[in-house]
């Protein structure tokens, strides 16, 4: 399979991870969103172990529940903390920070190259983001700001260290360990910090089905695949996928309007994730380009 298509084929993942604002925010209950992820984390990984019917060994169970709690738990704590105490514009766009420190833990960890092309292309992703839904309500909270660094840190780190920390099993079943780590570790959290979870109804159950078997399951798994395939400093800037979706969905399907300097972050992000691909090409290192 070319290189072409394996970056298809993940970029399907935040493509589709962008549909998550709109499913929450129309389809499940308010008020739950430490539930909502663990609901999703922990129903898809129990779905893809029912697939694969393989646990890990004693000798990996440490490794998997650190890159489920880096990848899902920390992860989507962060994210709703911070998303809870800044505009979701700010948010995202310091998540969007995520890029550089994946190259600079694939630079510690795996040897990796850093180029000048590469800190370039995620800058201007972020950049990208910031035009896409930073709007003039922005504002700063301090603990928001430490919540959605931490957010991108921990994420950053499980993908740097899901591609160091390769089991002799395929992509999916390393999929469905961490996201059931992850969803466990959640789970008492969601207990303790969010009890009274309604009983879903119609459409929350269509959101949970979606955000746990399209959202999570089928995603991670491409996602993973692409880690194991292309390597962290590839595949990172395609999260920059993820808002640009978020952004097209709400004007395609809740009629939101796009300005302007919208269209500009569309044109911007679109270039950010080329040019990052290009500093990562098999080969190429004249100009000071390298492989990853």
């Amino acid at each position: 399979m070319s290189r072409q298509t394996d970056l298809a084929l993940t970029g399907l993942a935040p493509l589709i991870w962008g549909s998550s604002y709109i499913v929450i925010t129309e389809l499940m209950p308010d008020g739950f969103p430490l539930t909502i992820a663990m609901l999703r984390a922990l129903l898809a990984g129990l779905i893809l172990l029912a697939l694969v019917r393989q646990l890990p060994g004693r000798d990996w169970l440490g490794r998997i529940l650190l890159l489920g709690a880096l990848n899902f738990s920390i992860f989507w704590a962060a994210l709703f903390a911070a998303a809870y105490l800044l505009p979701g514009g700010v948010a995202a766009t310091l998540g969007a920070v995520q890029p550089l420190i994946v190259l600079g833990l694939a630079h510690i960890l795996l040897g990796s190259r850093v180029t000048g092309l590469g800190v370039a292309s995620a800058l201007t992703g972020m950049v990208g983001v910031a035009l896409l839904i930073l709007g003039p309500e922005a504002r700063l909270d301090g603990f928001g700001v430490i919540a959605a660094l931490i957010g991108a840190a921990s994420m950053a780190a499980g993908v740097v260290l899901t591609r160091k920390w390769q089991p002799p099993v395929a992509p999916v079943t390393f999929a469905a360990w961490q996201l059931t780590a992850g969803g466990l570790i959640l789970l008492p959290i969601a207990l303790l910090l969010e009890p009274g979870f309604p009983r879903p109804d119609f459409d929350a159950a269509i959101g949970l089905a979606w955000l746990s078997v399209i959202g999570a399951a089928a995603t991670y798994y491409l996602w993973f695949r692409g880690i194991a395939r292309l390597g962290p400093a590839a595949i990172t800037g395609l999260g920059f996928l993820s808002p640009l979706s978020a952004v097209l969905l709400g004007w395609l399907v809740l009629g939101q309007e796009l300005s302007g300097w919208q269209m500009t972050g569309v044109l911007v992000v679109l270039a950010s994730i080329w040019a990052g691909q290009r500093a990562q090409r098999p080969g190429l290192v004249r100009f000071g380009l390298a492989k990853a």
